[in-house]
């Protein structure tokens, strides 16, 4: 199940006090039961004094074998403890508008 591989690997590499890996394919033009479309919401100490394009780099870096082979699209949604307090969520995801829906 690559829900459960984003889902520890993440753990693993960022200790996040927070984590969402959410299975957002139900919302695309995709087989029932697929997995290859995931929203990633993560809260971490590992993000501290990053710029947003380093922390996406990070997510991408340790989830490159699923990118490669598995994930057709990742939303990530990186914050810091005090980026998290302050908003409390991530934004929700549109529903897809292309391949045939």
């Amino acid at each position: 199940m690559i829900q459960s591989v984003i889902e520890t690997k993440l753990s693993e590499a960022f200790a996040p006090e927070h984590l969402e890996v959410l299975n957002e394919s139900y919302m695309h033009n995709v087989p029932e039961g697929s997995e290859s479309h995931f929203k990633v919401v993560i809260v971490s100490d590992e993000f501290e004094s990053k710029r947003l394009i380093a922390r996406h780099r990070a997510v991408n870096q340790v989830l490159a074998e699923e990118l490669a082979n598995h994930i057709h699209a990742l939303s990530i949604h990186t914050y810091t403890k005090s980026e998290w307090a302050e908003s409390g969520n991530a934004p929700d995801s549109p529903m897809c508008m292309g391949g045939g829906k």
